[in-house]
């Protein structure tokens, strides 16, 4: 490949940015919000885990209370998308602005007008609004009442709140997400974050220790979250026939170390749960055939009724969407590992890595992107990619992050591969667009955006937008439809 080359992207692509209510938001009690559960999540560091608490504790910081306050400045930074040319933005509503409580039989009206006005700005600058439905912001009184997605009776809450978005929104918003990174509810990491269960520990953890009644939990919640997803898709459509609704996956690439079949084995494990027992049944309607074994092997028994299965085959979505951030290595020896988003796995000696340790690797968005729509032949977008970085002011007082130009050109330049190849891909949109919460970390010392924030990991800033070096590079990007990278 060569780095001179252009790529043509498909007329009507759509280039943006992709944010989360809980990392970015902020206003956490104004407006008639109720609490959610990010909420109550301690900041922390890549070497200090995030804590949950019960109970909101005096002279703790919870990043998310405040967050960057899109909920106050987002007229001046959709203003900045923009500017950068954006034709999409992906944002999360926060379900505890819309039914405070999330079983509340009536909706906050100042939520609902929140929104009006956000997606009333995204129009008038020409910006499609991509709405995720639920990006790790249950609210919290589920949590306490139901122990969160482990219990059935959060289907129909979820559904309501679903039901009462696209009908306020059906002539706003085109595109939806049901939920964010689904798949983090088959680690033990999701737990609290994306099923709203109370964890066994009060520390965040990638590979956290858990009892066999809270696995069998955690997969009993995720098949709630799966039927829900299925009414909310048929709800949906009915509502508007051109809503376009998706999943969202964290996309995971794991390749075996060696040529050893029990190397090659465990990576097809690894790539079969990560990327395709959940896409499976969003996609295809019914769990996938090694579903089965992975129950039986782990003793996991499902309350699966018939009109569930009936639900999930008539609820399928209309595009795969995922995020990506790096890939893994799969090894039966053990070794190094590298921590990345919801997956670790042995170190890659042909890879340089993040401030984070999250291993770069372009060419590895291009294999998912064909494995992928080998397997479903649906329309595919990539929600959330970016590189988490720290981000120094130069002695000139910008922001130079070449660094954060090059990882973003080096997967754009594999988009465009993967579309020679034959991929549908309808749109891209990096992650962090303006600086926001870390939500593996609780960090904002950990910057993804083209947009700086002025805010530090201990809460204290003036929280005023700063462009840097990457937001002109990107802005030449749209400009031109991804021909020109330089």
């Amino acid at each position: 490949m060569s780095e001179n080359k252009v790529y043509e992207f498909p007329a009507g692509f759509l280039w943006g940015g992709a944010t989360a209510a809980n990392q970015y938001e902020g206003g956490w009690l104004e407006g008639g919000k109720g609490e959610s559960v990010p909420d109550h999540l301690t900041g922390g560091t890549v070497n200090t885990p995030r804590r949950w608490t019960r109970e909101i504790e005096k002279d703790i910081y919870y990043p998310s209370h405040e967050a960057v306050d899109f909920y106050h400045h987002y007229k001046e930074d959709i203003a900045l998308m923009a500017e950068m040319g954006f034709n999409v933005f992906r944002l999360s509503i926060n379900w505890g602005r819309i039914f405070s409580n999330g079983d509340d039989r009536t909706p906050n009206q100042e939520g609902i007008d929140f929104y009006h006005n956000v997606f009333a700005e995204c129009k008038k600058y020409g910006i499609e609004p991509l709405v995720t439905l639920s990006h790790y912001e249950l609210p919290w009184a589920l949590t306490l009442k139901y122990n969160g997605w482990a219990g059935r009776e959060v289907i129909d809450c979820f559904v309501r709140y679903a039901e009462t978005c696209f009908m306020e929104y059906k002539d706003e918003v085109k595109y939806w997400l049901t939920f964010n990174e689904i798949n983090a509810g088959t680690f033990s990491f999701g737990t609290i974050m994306s099923l709203g269960m109370v964890p066994e520990h009060d520390e965040m953890s990638f590979d956290g220790d858990e009892s066999h009644e809270q696995l069998q939990r955690r997969y009993q919640a995720l098949h709630h979250q799966f039927v829900a997803s299925a009414k909310a898709v048929q709800i949906g459509h009915a509502i508007n026939p051109n809503f376009v609704i998706g999943c969202m996956i964290a996309g995971q690439v794991a390749y075996p170390e060696t040529c050893n079949p029990k190397d090659a084995l465990q990576a097809q494990n690894r790539n079969n749960m990560s990327n395709y027992f959940c896409g499976d049944v969003q996609v295809r309607g019914s769990y996938p055939y090694f579903a089965k074994r992975f129950f039986k092997d782990n003793d996991i028994h499902l309350d699966i009724t018939k009109e569930d299965e009936i639900e999930l085959k008539r609820g399928t979505v209309d595009f795969y969407s995922f995020s990506y951030y790096m890939s893994s290595v799969a090894s039966t020896r053990g070794g190094k590992t590298t921590e990345g988003n919801i997956m670790g796995g042995v170190k890659n000696p042909y890879l340089k890595a993040s401030d984070w340790g999250w291993q770069i690797d372009p060419e590895g968005l291009r294999w998912y992107l064909n494995d992928v729509y080998g397997r479903y032949g649906i329309p595919l977008m990539i929600v959330e990619n970016g590189l988490g970085a720290i981000d120094v002011r130069s002695e000139d007082g910008k922001f130079h992050d070449v660094y954060r130009i090059d990882y973003l050109r080096s997967h754009i330049q594999q988009m465009g591969e993967a579309i020679e190849d034959g991929v549908d891909l309808l749109g891209y949109t990096m992650w962090g667009c303006v600086d926001l919460v870390s939500a593996s970390t609780g960090e904002m010392k950990k910057r993804y955006g083209f947009i700086y924030v002025d805010k530090d990991n201990d809460g204290n800033g003036d929280l005023h937008r700063e462009k840097k070096d990457s937001f002109d590079w990107y802005k030449k990007v749209i400009a031109t439809n991804g021909r020109d990278l330089s």
